[in-house]
């Protein structure tokens, strides 16, 4: 994997067609830092890359002819992500310099996150932008793509650079931002998701349309709570895959953030207005007709078992990693967890939790006691409105609890 050395905000570097060594996201304002620079190793790829390879010290497409299942569509992507570097001083901007060829129809794109605490991460954020706050480690995704098959994009060198600027689009902490929006069923099992997740039967994860908010596989940085709208049932899910209709649209972001479509009102998906008003020509940012107004798809463990849904339909949906609660990622033997009524393992199912997700704690109360993956003990966690989970299946980084008492 690459390794970074000092970063905290970066701009989104898109290279486009020739063979170029290109500045991602220069500052055209004066840093308030010294500026920190290394470079990334592209050549060593690992698991949570995904169709990439780095022979040669040149990082590539695998296979020219490769796309996430639930994008069709000629050409390939790829994406790099590198481990995680510690920055000497923290920082809020990272940019980067690319030596890289992309042949007519290709693209590389560089985004980067910092780490804000033991398990939470700023989203994914364009190289050369500020990220949402000063951070003292940071991660960077080389993203490849092309549209015609057989084509490759190429990087034969990743400088970074780190710095600080005057924080101008800075998120205030708050609860979590909840938003209605349709939903539709992904299904697509045996393909596979945008982080490298081959799909299975009855499958418990949920795509957004930005890469802004995905979780690398195996786990649940980005995770959203799903809830039908009478609030009857709810899933605990995390990101890992892009779609259903467009690529950038993080419509969950206020104008100032919004990678796109800034125009259209915070949490409104672009694919919404497409189908319905016609906007940008009722395409999305591929280019293809939108067939409905999705702005989430869920796998089908989430769509049947975990939100009882038959049809397609509007669900309220939480993107957990903005709010500020203190957090616990669920851990089982594999299967979702069930998301009771009250501290009790009798009290009524209200939904479930999958494995790897995130969840926010709200506050903690005592009930029955039960045996999990981190011991026994009678600690529940409220993890949303009238939902409890055991603390004994969340990994918190404590064995005493993290929240206050409810």
């Amino acid at each position: 994997m690459i390794r970074i050395t000092k970063a905290g905000r970066v701009t989104a570097a898109v290279l486009a067609a020739g063979a170029v060594t290109a500045l991602a996201g220069a500052p055209a304002e004066a840093a308030t830092a010294t500026t920190a620079s290394w470079t990334a190793d592209v050549s060593t790829v690992d698991y949570d890359d995904v169709n990439v390879t780095g022979a040669g010290g040149t990082l590539t497409l695998a296979d020219a002819a490769w796309h996430r299942t639930a994008r069709v569509f000629a050409g390939s992507e790829g994406s790099f992500t590198t481990t995680e570097h510690a920055l000497g001083t923290p920082a809020n901007r990272v940019s980067a310099q690319l030596t890289a060829d992309t042949p007519k129809g290709t693209t590389v794109e560089v985004d980067v996150r910092g780490r804000t605490g033991v398990d939470d991460w700023t989203e994914w954020t364009p190289a050369g932008t500020a990220l949402k706050t000063s951070v003292a480690s940071v991660q960077v995704r080389v993203s490849l793509r092309s549209d015609t098959d057989g084509v490759r994009p190429s990087v034969s060198g990743v400088s970074l650079s780190a710095d600080s600027v005057p924080q101008v689009n800075a998120l205030a902490a708050t609860a979590a931002l909840t938003y209605k929006v349709y939903a539709t069923r992904e299904g697509l099992v045996g393909g596979t998701t945008a982080n490298g997740h081959v799909i299975t039967s009855r499958d418990h994860f949920v795509a957004l349309p930005s890469g802004r908010g995905l979780s690398g596989k195996g786990s649940g940085t980005y995770t959203v709570r799903i809830c039908k709208t009478d609030n009857s049932r709810c899933e605990y899910a995390p990101v890992w895959d892009v779609g259903p209709w467009n690529t950038k649209d993080d419509y969950w972001n206020p104008a100032s953030v919004r990678a796109e479509y800034k125009d259209l009102p915070q949490g409104q998906p672009e694919a919404y207005a497409a189908y319905h008003n016609g906007y940008n020509g009722g395409r999305d940012d591929l280019g293809y007709k939108v067939g409905n107004p999705a702005g989430i798809d869920l796998g089908d463990g989430v769509f049947y078992d975990g939100l009882g849904m038959s049809d397609n339909g509007n669900v309220n949906v939480t993107y957990l990693w903005t709010g500020s609660d203190k957090t616990g990622v669920v851990s089982t033997a594999g299967d979702p967890m069930n998301v009771r009524a009250s501290a009790s393992t009798t009290a009524a199912v209200k939904g479930l939790a999958a494995n790897y997700a995130k969840v926010n704690i709200e506050c903690y109360v005592e009930g029955d006691t039960v045996t999990g993956k981190f011991g026994t003990g009678n600690i529940w966690d409220r993890i949303g409105p009238d939902n409890y989970v055991s603390d004994t299946y969340l990994q918190t980084g404590s064995d005493l609890p993290v929240a206050p008492h409810c």
